[in-house]
């Protein structure tokens, strides 16, 4: 479960390294966030080797897809899916991913949502 003030790990190669949640944008006064949700997030910190040619800068405000949490979910057929760390993909504001490759495996119910694309830039798909 992802709050306001909660720091993420970014898992795509925009740049970014950790990110900090500004606003959870579920519906109203919601206050937490899972796997599938869109949040927004404040830009960190960013990686040692991309801080020249990076596509975002610290500070910047953007959208972000919660991939990964530490609690458990369950999905569609009952099974419950958890990671050792809470994680997101940077959005534009067109919700199309910044970066052109995701490091890590991403649950499997992404293959069957409107995030298809974030899907197949994985490098693997749990159950």
């Amino acid at each position: 479960m992802i709050q306001k003030g909660t720091y993420l790990n970014v898992i795509d190669n925009s740049g970014a390294k950790v990110v900090g949640c500004i606003q959870v944008k579920k519906g109203f006064k919601q206050r937490y966030a899972s796997i599938g949700d869109i949040i927004i997030v404040s830009i960190k910190s960013l990686r040692n080797k991309r801080r020249s040619t990076s596509k975002v800068k610290k500070g910047d405000v953007l959208k972000a897809l919660i991939v990964r949490t530490k609690i458990s979910v369950s999905d569609y057929s009952n099974k419950s899916i958890k990671f050792f760390e809470n994680s997101v993909i940077l959005l534009t504001n067109n919700n199309k991913p910044i970066g052109t490759r995701i490091f890590g495996s991403l649950p499997k119910f992404f293959r069957y949502t409107k995030h298809f694309k974030i899907a197949s830039l994985s490098a693997g798909l749990t159950s």
